[in-house]
């Protein structure tokens, strides 16, 4: 590339930078806060008709609208996917068949014959997740008898006995309690139909080998107590269960700030006589009200929502973008951020009970689950704006990441050492991660945080680096726990890596970089299908995205990198950015649960490319 090829991609950099700047300060709000749509799939809208049909609040017009939104998601062959341009998902495509249904679609409609003709196909219902199961055996089309047992007594397991409730990941655990709850009662609903035409009769085989052999002979032993339970000792386990949950409930009336546990604890409180007017119940309704979009696509539900994480990384990339630090933009946004501090107790106590509370949390309400990649985060943006007020609390976050470190020098996201890989081995997890183990793009924030705070001679750190580099794959990857996939894992890692002092020359960071050149698209971008965390053929590959194709120039730039690698995909942002500044995106590239669950953070499009356009520039300089 020439001279003055350089400079007109340098030119062209800048003004794409400067459009995309200025369409995501229009999107600020008054408050100070970001925050982007959280695309998942239609299993959040057909489980909250469910949930409405369970209560007895289901409305017509609720019901049309959600509707509406989940035929707009289905293919051609009928079927639902858990993310765009996903393989069909048995389990979602169910559900959205029962929403349909209790929204008036007959049976002999040629949408609903083909979806229903798939579940045939892919094993009926009988082939289903435990949880579609459940919501099956909730309305009389499912036995409960024929679903793993979770006893309530489980919360009173000591803390070290395997299996105790906080063995379990954070969202994990705040599912499974209201669950025992309902597997205990097994209260069932009507239905205004049964459902004969997705059933085949065929049951599928279950895991006699190992670990199945032994859960399985377990879950028989468990359905024996199911049915003759002591009785003094599930009275008071169901009340033990039931205050649990009422202890989780935030602020705005949500449990975490994430849905499937919402909806759970509020159908199992209310078969607890907890009414529809009974003030738990009350903020529970009145709260999913936030999670709910409605515009002329329908009515949907948010699984989540990000605004803490949102604006963090909205206001990096404005600094990347050379947005000055002391910017009312900024300013505002760090005086929201500070405001929005855990400062009280919470579940990751249990295994760092010494610790001083510090941090931040994914939501605007959610004040027991801090965790430790939005904390890192808020650190690196905060250090961007010039803002005394945040002094305190970067200190009191530092002290809490250095103390949330696991034993083996990794960091999980919401808990210490979350490790116990025997919860995944349950009959009823079949469906995403159960537990919190460290990963490496969560170890990679951290250690990227704390060096920004001088920290890069510490044990910590020195430890977590160690962690790291042990933890690259072959080929020069990392695994991406929370963003998709290798492409985020590497866009992760070689930046903190880089930031500890691992010299851009050194063997791991080569490794990465010529793991990057590899897996370039011909069209300059990058992309990884989600399918990569099933099938290793998918691994780097996948139509290019503009989030991912930021992640991966932000770790060459970060590896010192200038070459036409880098332009190449500096110019795929640039002639793919729209003319209001932003990107299109319809590929999931988040992670809930690797190979489960997936997200589609709407703005990951626009703030990821604004850094890494930023960073290059700043380089070209």
């Amino acid at each position: 590339m020439t001279t003055t090829d350089v400079s007109g991609l340098t030119d062209a950099a800048a003004a794409a930078t400067r459009a995309a700047r200025d369409h995501l300060l229009g999107l600020q709000s008054p408050e100070g806060w970001w925050r982007g749509e959280l695309e998942t799939n239609v299993t959040m809208d057909a489980e909250d008709l469910l949930l409405r049909q369970f209560l007895g609040i289901r409305s017509d017009a609720d019901t049309a609208d959600a509707a509406r939104w989940i035929r707009s998601q289905q293919r051609d062959d009928g079927t639902w996917a858990n993310f765009h341009g996903g393989p069909p998902e048995l389990s979602t495509t169910v559900e959205a068949y029962i929403a349909l249904r209790l929204a008036g679609d007959p049976v002999d409609a040629d949408h609903m014959r083909r979806a229903a003709s798939h579940v045939r196909e892919a094993g009926g219902i009988e082939a289903t997740r435990v949880f579609t199961r459940v919501w099956l055996a909730l309305f009389g089309q499912w036995s409960w008898d024929d679903l793993p047992v979770m006893p309530p007594e489980l919360v009173y397991l000591p803390k070290r006995f395997p299996l105790n409730v906080y063995d379990w990941g954070c969202w994990a655990r705040q599912t499974i309690v209201p669950l025992t709850i309902l597997g205990s009662l097994r209260p069932v609903r009507s239905l205004p139909f049964d459902l004969p035409e997705l059933r085949t009769g065929v049951r599928p085989e279950k895991d006699e080998k190992g670990w199945g052999r032994f859960f399985e002979g377990l879950d028989r032993v468990l359905h024996v107590y199911q049915r003759r339970p002591v009785r003094l000792l599930r009275a008071a386990a169901i009340r033990r269960a039931a205050d649990w949950i009422i202890a989780r409930q935030e602020a705005d009336g949500c449990w975490g700030g994430i849905q499937p546990p919402w909806v759970y604890s509020l159908m199992a409180l209310h078969e607890l006589g907890y009414g529809l007017d009974h003030p738990v119940v009350r903020r529970g309704l009145d709260g999913l009200e936030r999670f709910t979009i409605r515009d002329e696509k329908g009515r949907r539900m948010e699984a989540c929502q990000s605004p803490v994480w949102d604006t963090v990384l909205a206001m990096t990339a404005l600094a990347d973008a050379g947005v000055p630090a002391d910017d009312p933009a900024l300013r505002t946004a760090a005086a929201w951020v500070v405001d929005e501090e855990v400062r009280g107790p919470g579940d990751w106590q249990v295994k760092r009970p010494g610790l001083a509370p510090g941090g931040w949390a994914f939501e605007f309400d959610n004040d027991v689950y801090p965790d430790t990649d939005d904390t890192a985060e808020v650190i690196l943006a905060l250090r961007r704006v010039e803002f005394p007020e945040a002094k305190a609390p970067i200190e009191r976050a530092v002290r809490w990441l250095e103390g949330m470190v696991s034993r083996d020098g990794g960091y999980a996201a919401f808990d210490a050492d979350n490790t116990r890989e025997l919860c995944d081995k349950l009959p009823f997890c079949d469906f995403g991660a159960v537990i919190d183990p460290p990963s490496a793009d969560v170890t990679a924030h951290v250690v990227e945080a704390l060096c920004g705070e001088g920290l890069a001679e510490s044990t910590v750190v020195k430890r977590a680096v160690v962690w790291l580099l042990k933890a690259q794959e072959a080929d020069g990857s990392w695994f991406g726990r929370w963003g998709a996939n290798y492409v985020y894992g590497v866009g992760s890692v070689v930046p903190a890596l880089v930031a500890a002092g691992v010299g851009p020359g050194k063997p791991p960071i080569r490794r990465a970089v010529a793991w990057l050149e590899r897996h370039q698209n011909d069209d300059g971008g990058w992309g990884e299908d989600l399918r990569s965390y099933d099938d290793p053929a998918w691994i780097g590959r996948g139509e290019s995205t503009a989030s991912q194709t930021a992640w991966a120039l932000m770790a060459l730039l970060a590896a010192g990198e200038r070459s036409p690698v880098v332009d190449a995909g500096v110019r795929w942002l640039i002639d793919h950015q729209r003319p209001d500044g932003t990107w299109d995106e319809d590929q999931f590239t988040g992670t809930g649960f690797p190979g489960d669950f997936y997200i589609n953070y709407h703005l990951y499009r626009l703030v990821f490319p604004i850094s890494a356009l930023g960073r290059y520039l700043e380089g070209a300089v």
